[in-house]
């Protein structure tokens, strides 16, 4: 299993790259990507939440896990609100606005074309997972109000855990001492 990286770990910001061969070595990161998620325990991970900048997420919305790799939302449609959490920022939620309808395609371990349409809950999850692998954190998803609020618990939470602020997440987060 893998450690999951936590809101103020750079490579959480960064734009996966695309998975150009699909071959064991992917198979075997998929497969302890499921273990991680699982034991979180998490609907989705994307790679970048385990540290490997690579377009490809794991998950499970109800029917076993699954894997898809260099996926794209080719299309979405309508309004979902939902309380929506994060493996990479544990023990928070949020009301989350996004399309209700997605349309993904992208490929299987098999390097087949996928084309998945779906909504609500799986479609949720889609987009969650496709938010890492572009970069984007739940936390920016918040209104200005709610981003405050939680970047005061984060703060908080990584003082209590480490002290004085040994990794800059107070510049990461935009405080001074």
């Amino acid at each position: 299993m893998f450690n999951i990286r936590q809101y103020g770990d750079p490579v959480l910001k960064q734009v996966t790259t695309e998975v150009t061969d699909i071959d064991g070595t992917v198979a075997s990161l998929i497969e302890r990507m499921i273990a991680t998620m699982y034991d979180a325990p998490g609907s989705g991970l994307a790679a970048n939440q385990i540290g490997i900048s690579k377009r490809l997420f794991v998950y499970d919305a109800g029917d076993g896990p699954k894997a898809i790799i260099n996926p794209r939302i080719v299309e979405s449609d309508g309004e979902w609100t939902y309380e929506e959490g994060c493996l990479s920022v544990p023990g928070l939620s949020w009301e989350i606005t996004r399309p209700n309808a997605v349309h993904l395609v992208g490929l299987d371990l098999d390097g087949n074309e996928i084309s998945i349409e779906t909504d609500e809950f799986e479609g949720r999850v889609f987009q969650h997972e496709m938010d890492h692998l572009d970069g984007i954190l739940l936390i920016e998803r918040l209104d200005d109000d709610q981003r405050k609020k939680a970047k005061k618990i984060l703060l908080k939470r990584q003082i209590k855990a480490d002290g004085p602020d040994p990794d800059g997440l107070r510049r990461l987060l935009g405080f001074s001492r």
